[in-house]
């Protein structure tokens, strides 16, 4: 279903993202991966996916702040690769403070990457899916930005729910071609997202899901890799949650 496909991973390289792009490996899909600041990890996974999967791994830097960079990424794919089949909108900062303490700064740079930039990389690359009739794109939003509330992460709840409104307006805007859609995680046991929580905090987050656990990334990635797929091939438009139910 994935071999011989070619899908860009925004920020691909670590966390999540990471996690995403070996499980789109293992299917044997050739990989574009993103990344902003980790060089040296980067061509690690590379040199890894490539030499386990016998697969085509391109690596770009790009700050999805920076409209150049964006373009220049977007034109660095078209010229090597005939087609783009799949794309999982991944990318994101989180700047967790004091609600007292947030500033315009920290507010803007969240919603440029978080918003603005997976809305301009989503469109560049619809463009390219949309003369081949053909694509998928997976958002990963977040619970925050529908019904979980953090004053001390209100940039980044508001950045999620803005990427959830682009969701529905890009799978009205590219069908009948392009199926959009976006999963919300709650807790996942990422090294970013637990690197700051202490053991108390864990614990009293836990007791608010259902399955008494934070979720684990590969149980996220299997959920992208359902709806990149052809088995999903009639949900399109939908905010799906991964959170373990958690009220």
């Amino acid at each position: 279903m994935f071999k011989g496909k070619v899908a860009l991973i925004t920020g691909g390289a670590s966390g999540l993202g990471l996690e995403i792009s070996k499980a789109l490996a293992s299917k044997y899909c050739n990989l574009i991966i993103s990344y902003n600041t980790n060089e040296k990890k980067a061509k690690e996974l590379k040199k890894e996916l490539e030499t386990k999967y016998n697969i085509k791994v391109e690596i770009i830097k790009c700050d999805l702040s920076l409209e150049e960079e964006i373009n220049n990424m977007v034109n660095i794919i078209s010229k090597k690769f005939k087609h783009i089949d799949y794309l999982v909108n991944n990318a994101a900062i989180c700047i967790d403070s004091l609600f007292e303490d947030k500033t315009k700064a920290n507010f803007m740079k969240t919603i440029e990457i978080n918003t603005v930039g997976t809305f301009l990389v989503s469109r560049l690359i619809a463009d390219i899916m949309y003369k081949n009739k053909f694509g998928s794109i997976v958002n990963i939003s977040s619970t925050n930005g529908i019904d979980k509330n953090y004053p001390m992460s209100i940039d980044y709840d508001a950045s999620k729910a803005a990427l959830n409104s682009i969701t529905h307006n890009l799978a009205l805007e590219y069908s009948p071609y392009i199926r959009v859609n976006a999963i919300a995680p709650g807790w996942v046991k990422t090294e970013n997202e637990m690197k700051n929580l202490d053991e108390d905090y864990i614990k009293s987050e836990e007791e608010k899901i259902y399955v008494k656990r934070f979720g684990t990334p590969s149980e996220i990635a299997e959920v992208v890799i359902f709806l990149l797929s052809n088995k999903a091939s009639y949900i399109n438009n939908q905010i799906i949650k991964v959170d373990g139910g958690m009220y």
